[in-house]
């Protein structure tokens, strides 16, 4: 693995791109690779960097990045350790926040791994880092960020330190004698200050024998002197005594855990440059996110397509992306045509997305875009609007490509800006056409910019070489800054020239001495000119349609995935609940019946109210689904529910007919049901017609006459004394369970078998429940042991 040339990286501009990447960085290791960053021709080394990239650029979109603190450099701080030195407090801090964040770290990625993300090979640069989680607790406890030792740091240090605090209170009580009452007007402020480590009081001059003590200082005018006084001496002494213990408490405390982490230097070290490898695969990740930037893909032909191009130091508002192919077949490209229409920046936009490629960061192009790997990158590109070129320009571009020429292999890439200018134009383009054979025998992919017309034929007999122009516009003569690939740049100074006001006689005969044939080529040129550009917008037109309509389908596929997930829960909860809703009817209806067999046995008939009361009860079971109230088919429903006052409606729970009387409320009516006023809610009444009036009551006539006798009721099948419910549902089993109690009681039979089972119990306890709350059953209790146990209940009726 070799580093590419410094000249083509210093042309390129790349050392830009890295300065944006150090506005990124926290930790100093971080911005010491930044440093040592330059392109790579390993295609190995390359893809590795580029996937680092991308597991950045995963984590920066999932998590917002890798949580990194701000790390100093600490290599002379592992240097002193490897020395024994002894360290001090802001040095142990920078360690700290090393192993603190080394920890940190772990238990992030530990985190995304339980999250299933799948990352690419930052998992097995994480495993590197070695945690000492212990030493990293003691640190902590005895060591501030801003290096500062705890009192934790030890008993000792923790038991001085109160000493201190207590002497300075009892000072400070001391020298309020003074500082307060009649002795503070002999003072220049009343306050308290120190002077060499030691309490004093500002006296005035003239006063200084008031206080006794010692003179420790003088202020500048010589009127007043800081005392010490005579009766805070042994408190200064005590205070300055522990002070010095302190200062040999926190030298201990430092010592300590210096001998503490000496061992793992090499550890620690390592983690910090591991950490730094991290913060510089955040950095690029920001970068990326920074500049809308894509992961390139290596080519595996050695070819360059690059999408949607744009230079990456050029703004966003200003910048025109540009498609560029390069490699295979098309080896060379001769960009022809005017200055000022781009063809200097769609070189260094080429030169700068490779190396930027090679060095591991994504590129300002659309995805899927691809780059070669090359062994190196030559480039000749002047400034042509520079004051300082002149009459050597020339020479120095010779010599400067002399050097290529002479370095240039198989696998690199050469780019020249107006390759031959500054001699004579017959001679320069000769020039530029040998040394272009010269390069296409060596092998290697070239980009030259050229004004000679010489060129345009040079590409179009060349097979492998084609030709290219930066678009201007037809009408107005302005740069367009787009790169149209196969089509020779237009000359257009005479035009330009005109359209300025230059003198039409000078303009006529300027016409007149260009051949016929060039004036043809530059029409042929404009033609192909605007035929590319309105395929180029008719392309641009139907890609982003492309786009859109992929975006509309991605969103409809997820909707309507959603749509059926939701539909499937929906109509599994309407299963359930309808299951449920059939199972509670059903057990009400055959307590219904239940109570009406009862009634015939006990009256031998059934008076007409209760026919209707059960008929109500029957109704309320009823439930309208919701899911009608928008079908189409239903909307003529509506109407029965338009009421006004004197509307015969239908009382669905008491399924009786009544008359509207007026409405109470937003939602209840009043409603006159034979002899009875009651308040009804409007969801429980039903407007009906007159027909429907006569109709019903020609039934009930009829049902009237249909029970003037006795209810009678027949066997409707052969009942058996033993019925197993083993294996069935709870609501099924209920309902079955009611049938058989029923039939039983018809047929007569004084003792039953009810087989429930054990599991988890639920069929016996709803058995149980079932027989307590029927009347007709008599008495009911476990099998004997050899016939079931508490597996069966015998029923006596």
């Amino acid at each position: 693995m070799e580093d590419l040339n410094t000249k083509a990286i210093e042309t390129l501009e790349f050392q830009q791109i890295k300065n944006q990447l150090q506005h990124y960085l926290v930790s100093a290791a971080g911005k010491r690779e930044l440093a040592e960053l330059t392109p790579v021709n390993d295609r190995a080394t390359i893809q590795q960097m580029l996937d680092e990239t991308t597991d950045g650029a995963d984590i920066l979109r999932l998590e917002g990045g890798i949580p990194l603190p701000q790390l100093k450099n600490i290599e002379p701080q592992m240097k002193r350790l490897k020395v024994q030195a002894n360290l001090n407090g802001t040095e142990l801090a920078q360690i700290t926040a090393v192993l603190q964040a080394s920890m940190a770290i772990k238990n992030f990625f530990a985190r995304m791994a339980e999250k299933k993300v799948q990352l690419r090979t930052i998992p097995d640069v994480v495993d590197q880092l070695t945690t000492i989680p212990t030493i990293t607790k003691r640190l902590v406890q005895s060591i501030d960020p801003d290096g500062h030792v705890n009192d934790e740091a030890s008993s000792h240090l923790h038991g001085v330190r109160q000493l201190i605090v207590k002497t300075e209170n009892e000072i400070h009580q001391q020298m309020q004698h003074f500082t307060h009452g009649r002795n503070a007007k002999y003072l220049s402020d009343p306050i308290v200050t120190v002077r060499n480590n030691r309490y004093v009081i500002p006296v005035q001059v003239q006063y200084r024998n008031r206080f006794g003590g010692v003179v420790h200082d003088q202020s500048a005018s010589g009127q007043t002197l800081y005392i010490e006084p005579a009766s805070v001496v042994d408190y200064n002494n005590r205070l300055r005594q522990a002070q010095v213990e302190e200062h040999q408490a926190v030298l201990e405390v430092l010592a300590e855990l210096s001998s503490l982490i000496t061992p793992y230097r090499m550890d620690i070290a390592a983690n910090a440059k591991i950490l730094g490898h991290l913060d510089f695969i955040n950095a690029k990740a920001r970068l990326a996110k920074q500049m809308k930037a894509s992961l390139p893909i290596l080519s595996d032909k050695n070819q360059v397509i690059l999408r949607k191009a744009k230079h990456p130091l050029i703004p966003a508002n200003k910048v025109v992306a540009n498609d560029i192919k390069l490699g295979g077949k098309q080896s060379a490209i001769i960009i022809t045509g005017p200055n000022t229409g781009g063809k200097t920046i769609t070189l260094k936009t080429l030169g700068l997305l490779q190396l930027m490629a090679q060095a591991g960061l994504f590129i300002t192009a659309q995805e899927g875009s691809q780059v070669a790997v090359f062994d190196d990158i030559f480039t000749d590109i002047g400034d042509e609007q520079s004051l300082e070129q002149n009459l050597s320009t020339f020479s120095g571009h010779m010599d400067n490509v002399k050097a290529i020429l002479g370095q240039i292999t198989s696998h690199s890439l050469v780019l020249l800006d107006e390759l031959g200018a500054g001699t004579d134009p017959k001679e320069g383009a000769a020039l530029a056409m040998a040394i272009l054979d010269y390069i296409g025998t060596k092998g290697s992919d070239v980009v030259i910019t050229t004004h000679y017309p010489e060129l345009k034929v040079y590409g179009y007999d060349r097979t492998d070489t084609i030709n290219a122009s930066m678009e201007f516009d037809q009408e107005t003569l302005q740069p367009t800054y787009h790169l149209l690939l196969g089509i020779p740049g237009q000359s257009n100074g005479i035009e330009i020239a005109h359209r300025l006001g230059l003198n039409s006689a000078i303009i006529s005969e300027a016409r007149s001495l260009v051949s016929d044939d060039s004036q043809d080529l530059n029409k042929m040129i404009g033609d192909l000119v605007e035929e590319r550009k309105q395929a180029r917008e008719e392309n641009e037109r139907l890609q982003k349609l492309v786009r859109e309509n992929q975006q509309t389908k991605a969103e409809l596929e997820q909707k309507l995935g959603r749509f059926n997930e939701q539909r499937d829960h929906l109509l599994d909860q309407a299963r359930s609940q309808a299951n449920h809703q059939v199972s509670q009817a059903k057990r009400k209806a055959n307590q219904i019946i239940h109570h009406l067999r009862q009634m015939e046995v006990k009256q031998g008939q059934i008076k007409e109210n209760e026919l209707i009361d059960a008929q109500g009860a029957l109704n309320a079971l009823h439930q309208d689904n919701p899911r009608l109230k928008n079908n189409s088919v239903l909307r003529r429903a509506k109407q029965k529910h338009d009421f006004h006052v004197g509307d015969p409606v239908l009382v669905k729970s008491y399924g009786q007919q009544g008359e509207l009387l007026s409405q109470r409320g937003h939602h209840k009516w009043e409603v006159q049901i034979g002899i009875l006023r009651m308040e009804i809610d409007e969801n429980d009444l039903e407007k009906i017609s007159k027909s429907a009036i006569r109709q019903s009551k020609a039934e009930k006539e009829q049902k009237e006459r249909r029970h003037t006798g006795a209810v009678h009721t027949t066997q409707t099948r052969r009942t058996s004394a033993r019925l197993d419910l083993r294996g069935h549902r709870y609501e099924q089993a209920m309902s079955e369970l009611s049938d058989f109690i029923d039939h039983a009681l018809l047929n007569n039979l004084g003792t039953v078998t009810i087989i429930h089972g054990k599991g988890t119990g639920a069929l016996r306890k709803g058995t149980q429940e079932y027989l307590r709350s029927n009347p007709r059953v008599k008495s009911f209790s476990y099998a004997a042991p050899n016939a079931g146990g508490d597996g069966a209940t015998i029923v006596n009726l």
